[in-house]
Protein backbone atom coordinates (compact mmCIF):
# COMPACT_ATOMS: atom_id res chain seq x y z
CA UNK A 1 0.00 0.00 0.00
CA UNK A 2 0.94 3.09 -0.68
CA UNK A 3 1.72 5.81 1.86
CA UNK A 4 -0.36 9.21 1.03
CA UNK A 5 1.64 12.17 0.40
CA UNK A 6 0.35 14.18 3.31
CA UNK A 7 0.87 11.30 5.57
CA UNK A 8 4.42 11.39 4.78
CA UNK A 9 5.26 14.99 5.54
CA UNK A 10 3.37 14.17 8.94
CA UNK A 11 6.65 11.61 9.90
CA UNK A 12 8.98 14.09 8.86
CA UNK A 13 8.99 17.11 11.73
CA UNK A 14 9.15 20.25 10.49
CA UNK A 15 11.43 22.99 12.02
CA UNK A 16 9.62 26.19 13.75
CA UNK A 17 10.69 28.45 11.00
CA UNK A 18 9.06 26.94 7.84
CA UNK A 19 6.19 28.02 6.16
CA UNK A 20 3.68 24.79 6.66
CA UNK A 21 2.73 23.05 3.05
CA UNK A 22 -0.49 23.93 1.54
CA UNK A 23 -2.21 20.81 2.50
CA UNK A 24 -1.39 20.38 6.35
CA UNK A 25 -3.17 22.80 8.89
CA UNK A 26 -2.53 22.77 12.57
CA UNK A 27 -4.92 20.80 13.64
CA UNK A 28 -2.94 17.70 12.21
CA UNK A 29 0.58 18.64 13.74
CA UNK A 30 1.50 17.19 17.16
CA UNK A 31 0.98 19.60 19.89
CA UNK A 32 3.77 18.28 22.32
CA UNK A 33 7.22 20.09 22.86
CA UNK A 34 10.36 19.42 24.88
CA UNK A 35 12.41 21.76 26.31
CA UNK A 36 16.18 21.07 27.90
CA UNK A 37 16.83 23.32 30.58
CA UNK A 38 20.76 23.60 31.31
CA UNK A 39 21.87 24.50 34.51
CA UNK A 40 25.40 26.55 34.39
CA UNK A 41 27.80 24.69 36.57
CA UNK A 42 28.53 25.60 40.14
CA UNK A 43 31.53 27.63 40.34
CA UNK A 44 34.33 25.37 42.60
CA UNK A 45 35.14 26.84 46.14
CA UNK A 46 38.30 28.65 46.20
CA UNK A 47 38.72 28.27 50.20
CA UNK A 48 40.23 31.88 49.82
CA UNK A 49 39.12 32.58 53.86
CA UNK A 50 40.26 29.42 54.93
CA UNK A 51 43.62 29.73 53.61
CA UNK A 52 43.65 33.37 55.06
CA UNK A 53 43.28 31.93 58.32
CA UNK A 54 45.60 29.53 58.12
CA UNK A 55 48.05 31.87 56.59
CA UNK A 56 47.77 34.22 60.11
CA UNK A 57 47.53 31.67 62.74
CA UNK A 58 49.02 28.56 61.60
CA UNK A 59 51.65 28.76 58.44
CA UNK A 60 53.80 26.04 59.64
CA UNK A 61 56.20 25.32 57.00
CA UNK A 62 54.51 28.52 55.04
CA UNK A 63 51.88 25.27 53.90
CA UNK A 64 49.18 28.40 54.66
CA UNK A 65 50.69 30.83 52.49
CA UNK A 66 51.20 28.13 49.91
CA UNK A 67 47.79 27.42 50.42
CA UNK A 68 46.57 31.27 50.29
CA UNK A 69 48.44 30.81 46.95
CA UNK A 70 46.52 28.46 45.58
CA UNK A 71 43.38 30.03 46.18
CA UNK A 72 44.01 32.83 44.85
CA UNK A 73 45.20 31.52 41.48
CA UNK A 74 41.63 29.16 41.84
CA UNK A 75 39.62 32.33 42.26
CA UNK A 76 41.58 33.97 39.11
CA UNK A 77 40.49 30.93 37.23
CA UNK A 78 37.13 31.29 38.13
CA UNK A 79 36.61 34.57 37.43
CA UNK A 80 38.27 33.55 33.97
CA UNK A 81 35.55 30.79 33.71
CA UNK A 82 37.97 28.33 33.91
CA UNK A 83 36.60 25.44 35.85
CA UNK A 84 38.98 22.91 35.33
CA UNK A 85 41.21 25.00 36.77
CA UNK A 86 40.07 26.27 39.43
CA UNK A 87 38.92 22.83 40.96
CA UNK A 88 42.63 21.90 40.65
CA UNK A 89 43.92 24.77 42.47
CA UNK A 90 41.35 24.55 45.09
CA UNK A 91 41.61 21.18 45.74
CA UNK A 92 45.52 22.00 46.12
CA UNK A 93 44.73 24.52 48.53
CA UNK A 94 42.60 22.58 50.44
CA UNK A 95 44.50 19.61 50.64
CA UNK A 96 47.30 22.35 52.18
CA UNK A 97 44.83 23.44 54.34
CA UNK A 98 43.86 20.65 55.58
CA UNK A 99 47.99 19.13 56.20
CA UNK A 100 48.67 22.21 58.28
CA UNK A 101 45.13 22.21 60.26
CA UNK A 102 46.60 18.48 61.11
CA UNK A 103 50.02 19.55 62.34
CA UNK A 104 48.95 22.48 63.80
CA UNK A 105 46.78 20.61 66.38
CA UNK A 106 49.42 17.80 67.11
CA UNK A 107 51.83 21.16 67.76
CA UNK A 108 49.16 22.49 70.14
CA UNK A 109 48.61 18.79 71.48
CA UNK A 110 52.58 18.50 72.21
CA UNK A 111 52.86 21.60 73.60
CA UNK A 112 50.07 21.66 75.96
CA UNK A 113 51.36 18.29 77.32
CA UNK A 114 55.12 19.62 78.31
CA UNK A 115 53.19 22.36 79.64
CA UNK A 116 51.09 19.92 81.65
CA UNK A 117 54.19 17.67 82.48
CA UNK A 118 56.25 20.35 83.95
CA UNK A 119 53.53 22.17 85.78
CA UNK A 120 52.99 18.69 87.06
CA UNK A 121 56.77 18.39 87.71
CA UNK A 122 57.27 21.63 89.27
CA UNK A 123 54.40 21.11 91.82
CA UNK A 124 55.43 18.16 92.71
CA UNK A 125 58.81 19.50 94.13
CA UNK A 126 57.34 22.79 95.61
CA UNK A 127 55.20 20.19 97.88
CA UNK A 128 57.01 17.08 98.68
CA UNK A 129 54.78 14.34 99.93
CA UNK A 130 54.03 13.55 103.58
CA UNK A 131 57.15 11.68 104.94
CA UNK A 132 55.64 8.71 107.74
CA UNK A 133 57.84 8.03 110.05
CA UNK A 134 57.85 5.36 112.86
CA UNK A 135 56.38 5.81 115.95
Amino acid sequence: PQVPPQSRRMQQPLPPYEVLPTGVSMEELPRNTTVLLEEPPRPPRDHLVWSLFTTLYGNFCCLGLLAFVFSVKSRDRKMLGDYSGALSYASTAKCLNITALVINIIVVIIVVTIVALALAGILSHMNPPPSYRPN
